[in-house]
């Protein structure tokens, strides 16, 4: 392969778009090789698109995209060169896996490259020791501090000797000793490889001033390119030129910034006394002490994970502090306290609002749930106040980062709340977005006097606070004002004064480069077994450790099995009747004898009314009416025809004519026996219309036990294989499949793998319940129905799979795939009536369904003993869908993004 320093990116006449909304509009751009390029520029302009676009995670829609000397639209291309690029996407370890320790998602990266264990040792070594990571190895990455995560991300990018480093947004919402230790190690890497090449985003202008070239950007366009110092020209600082080139000007919050003043009105709105909580050994807020009074903003300043959401949190009463005091207006925090509720608005650190409603859906659900008057008046102004007027009609989830916090903040402040607690709400925000925002604030302070309480990664915007806490590893290092905090640490700035506490409580370990040994040869043979094998192991760890997941998969079908087979009977006993005899003689009471003599049936009060009857057959109290006529006993003994009237209660279509074929059963022995007492040859002629034959022995547990593992190893498995692919996408991972090596067929095959295992063991379960639990043998042969059972799973799998593909959320993949799956089984499998007496287009759902062969397997095998040879053509038949189904979904799964 080239070197990267040879093959600038090139970019021409790039337009993308996202239905009506232009994300890129006519982009024409060359980057150099071998540089620090920094893309900037508001949210939702474009900057991830190009990103995506550049490293093959976006499918092209109209231009030309050249990377590392090819054209990004020729997938052969893309495929070669996914070894030489590296993507780390937006948000905290977006692309990592939070259920795998920070070696096992190392191990993932690397087998995805086809490294062996030798060289995967020897590379993953050197990066946690470069990256101080070395002692967490062993710690879930959903445990890691936001910076740790960056780390991590950084590292699984660089496990593969990338040419081309792509960072979007690395280090939104990490705080600035953790960002400047990331630019220290990027650093460190650009001197020992020169020849890397690094395409960032940022939101931080102060990071963009070392970039070697900036790319402004606006509305989808180019705005300008050149050296930060070009664009910085006679400005004090390039967030000023930036806003210049915006023509906003420079940010003026003169107006509104006036200093707090103290006075007898300023009591205290939020008090934290002796405050901590600990989870387990572990303690997230140790013994903190603050006091914020009305009409103060309180900036609160820590390291990642240094316990300052938890602290938020237990101010608000989502969580409960384990000692100390937390007090709101002078009572103890109470989530209960309706009133106090109305009185705060916050916002945490994670998106919690309602990805599937739109911005408009999400404020008008606000406005109601606190129940405002004027709730048109209020989303109007926050719409304009917010900038989310041309955003009202879309997806919360479909919205850039910047967006989301936007709507995040006006839902905060919708109801006009006398207390804020924002747990750092501009995170991801572009600087004059955060500007408006902070507007905001300081009229809501010093007009309304509204308390604020506020944490934030932006010295900027920590300045601009009346007093700022500093905190680190759950305690509290010092509170006063910017000015204050920066001269006690004799520093020129406050963001130098947080560093050097920082510093101080924890010394940092040394930032180097890691030595990494070069790359060894590609080994595309070993690919497919590596790539997939990584995608099975990493999938069989997550299921591990997810409860949740684990139970469905083995106790739901245990449970489902037990609630199927002794809930749902189609045994017909004790169903009570009622008689209106009009004959009253030794015969009719001898004929209702008959009836009542049976295990099937239970006798109630006899009727004198036709109409008493009716009603109690509407009301339910009666399953039938037998109505024996006045003449029955005479024309009985003369043998002269006569009739008994049964009146069953249809409402439930199976159950009623089970009723009536019982009850003709019972008539016909009446009929048998008096026949035989009188030493007659044949039976009175007394007609009541046969349907069914009495069948005495029959138990409907010996052909339910058997059926029912049709419906639940169909859709359980298929369940997990499709939540498994929709997840990846919900969360972001699926970007590691767009941008690797891995193909399709890897992918899916790996993501499958684990959920046929599961699925296999749940099929020894129900064939261990239905002979222990149910008491039904094994009659049959079992090796076949072992293989059958397997090839079935299979199916099932490959089924979610395919689903998977259509949909684009787990909710939807779980409704999607139950329905497609369970009903056919159902209704076309033969567990309600078989096959062959279907026509049509049910016979042919049936003939292509596998719930049909497996059914007639597992009954077979089960009930009728039956062997290699009967069994045979079933087993051929459920060889096909397993193929068949991963075929489609090979085709149908998307390797990139659109």
């Amino acid at each position: 392969m080239k070197s990267a320093a040879a093959n600038p990116i090139r970019i021409v006449g790039v337009t993308h778009r996202y239905r009506k909304k232009t994300a890129l509009d006519d982009v024409t751009l060359e980057l150099p090789a071998g540089r620090l390029v920094g893309l900037i520029g508001p949210d939702g302009v474009g900057k991830s698109t190009l990103l995506g676009l550049v490293t093959g995670a976006k499918a092209l829609q109209t231009g030309e995209v050249s990377v590392l000397g090819g054209k990004m639209s020729d997938p052969s291309h893309r495929r070669n060169i996914c070894p030489a690029i590296a993507f780390m996407p937006q948000g905290l370890g977006r692309n990592l896996y939070s259920e795998l320790s920070v070696r096992e998602n190392l191990e993932f990266f690397s087998r995805l490259f086809g490294q062996d264990a030798t060289e995967r040792e020897a590379r993953i070594a050197p990066l946690l020791s470069a990256t101080g990571l070395a002692p967490f190895s062993d710690r879930l990455m959903g445990k890691l501090s936001g910076g740790m995560k960056q780390k991590l991300g950084l590292c699984c990018a660089l496990i593969h000797d990338p040419q081309l480093l792509v960072l979007d947004e690395p280090t939104t919402g990490v705080d600035p000793l953790s960002r400047q230790q990331f630019w220290e190690l990027i650093s460190a890497i650009r001197i020992q490889s020169p020849q890397l090449s690094l395409l960032v985003s940022t939101a931080y202008m102060d990071e963009a001033e070392q970039f070697d070239e900036i790319v402004a950007m606006d509305a989808g366009r180019i705005l300008f390119d050149g050296s930060p110092a070009s664009l910085r020209g006679g400005s004090n600082n390039l967030e000023t030129a930036y806003r210049s080139l915006l023509q906003s000007g420079q940010s003026d919050l003169t107006a509104t910034t006036r200093t707090f003043e103290w006075n007898d009105d300023n009591e205290p709105v939020i008090v934290a006394e002796g405050l901590t909580r600990r989870f387990g050994d572990f303690t997230a807020v140790d013994n903190v002490d603050f006091t914020i009074h009305r009409g103060e903003i309180f900036g609160f300043l820590g390291s990642n994970g240094c316990g300052k959401s938890t602290t938020m949190k237990m101010l608000t009463g989502l969580l409960p502090a384990t000692a100390g005091k937390a007090l709101l207006f002078g009572k103890p925090v109470d989530a209960r306290d309706r009133e106090a509720r109305r009185l705060t608005g916050y916002m945490s650190q994670a998106f919690s609002l309602y990805g599937e409603l739109t911005v408009r859906q999400n404020l008008w659900l606000h406005a109601r749930i606190f129940e405002l008057s004027d709730k048109e008046a209020r989303i109007s102004a926050l719409t304009r106040r917010f900038g989310l007027a041309e955003h009202l009609d879309e997806l919360a989830n479909a919205l850039p980062l910047g967006i989301k916090q936007r709507l995040s903040l006006a839902v905060a402040v919708i109801h006009r709340p006398r207390v804020l607690i924002l747990d750092e709400p501009t995170s991801g925000v572009d600087p004059e977005a955060r500007d408006d925002f902070w507007r905001l604030l300081f009229e809501l302070s010093r007009q309304d006097s509204v308390t604020i309480f506020v944490s934030t990664h932006f010295m900027t915007e920590a300045e601009k606070c009346d007093r700022v806490s500093l905190m680190h590893a759950g305690k509290v290092l010092a509170i006063g004002s910017p000015a204050e905090l920066t001269e006690a640490a004799a520093a020129e700035t406050l963001e130098e004064a947080f560093v050097k506490a920082l510093k101080t409580a924890e010394p940092p370990s040394p930032v180097i480069a890691p030595e990494i040994p070069p790359q060894s040869a590609n080994r595309s043979a070993e690919g497919f077994i590596q790539r997939s094998s990584a995608y099975a192991l990493r999938e069989s760890i997550e299921v591990l450790r997810d409860p949740v997941r684990l139970a469905f998969a083995f106790v739901g079908s245990a449970f489902l099995m037990l609630v199927f087979c002794f809930g749902i009977s189609l045994d017909i006993e004790d169903l009570k009747f009622a008689v209106l005899d009009y004959s009253k003689g030794p015969e009719s009471r001898a004929y209702i004898a008959e009836i009542e003599g049976s295990r099937y049936f239970v006798p109630t009060d006899p009727l004198s009314t036709v109409e008493e009857g009716n009603r109690r057959l509407r009301e339910g109290d009666v399953s039938f009416v037998l109505e024996l006529p006045p003449d029955f006993g005479r024309k009985i003994k003369a043998r002269e025809p006569t009739e008994v009237m049964v009146t069953v209660d249809g409402a439930i279509p199976f159950k009623g004519e089970t009723v009536e074929g019982y009850v003709n059963g019972l008539h016909q022995d009446f009929l048998d026996t008096y026949a035989s007492g009188l030493g007659l040859t044949s039976d009175p002629p007394a007609r009541l219309e046969l349907r069914f034959r009495y069948n005495q022995s029959f138990e409907s547990i010996a052909s339910m036990a058997p059926g029912i593992p049709a419906i639940l190893l169909i859709m359980l498995p298929a369940i997990l294989a499709a939540v498994s692919v929709a997840r990846e996408r919900e969360l972001g991972s699926v970007t590691n499949f767009y941008v690797t090596p891995t193909t399709r067929l890897e992918f899916l095959v790996g993501k499958q793998t684990p959920y046929i295992v599961i699925g296999f063991a749940n099929f020894l379960l129900l064939a261990a319940m239905t002979v222990l639990v149910f008491d039904v043998p094994l009659k049959g042969d079992p090796l076949p129905l072992a293989i059958g059972g397997l090839l079935y799973i299979w199916a099932a799998t490959s089924f979610g799979l395919l689903v998977a593909t259509l949909t684009s959320s787990q909710v939807a993949a779980v409704f999607a795939t139950t329905i497609a799956s369970v009903v056919p089984t159902i209704q076309f499998s033969g567990l309600l009536q078989p096959v062959s007496t279907l026509d049509g287009v049910s016979k042919t759902i049936g003939s292509l369904w596998p719930s049909s062969y497996f059914l007639h397997l597992n009954v077979g095998a089960f009930t009728k003993g039956l062997g290699w040879e009967a069994l045979l053509p079933d087993v051929l038949a459920l060889a096909c869908f397993g193929p068949l189904f991963t075929l489609l979904a090979v085709i149908l799964l998307r390797q990139q993004e659109r």
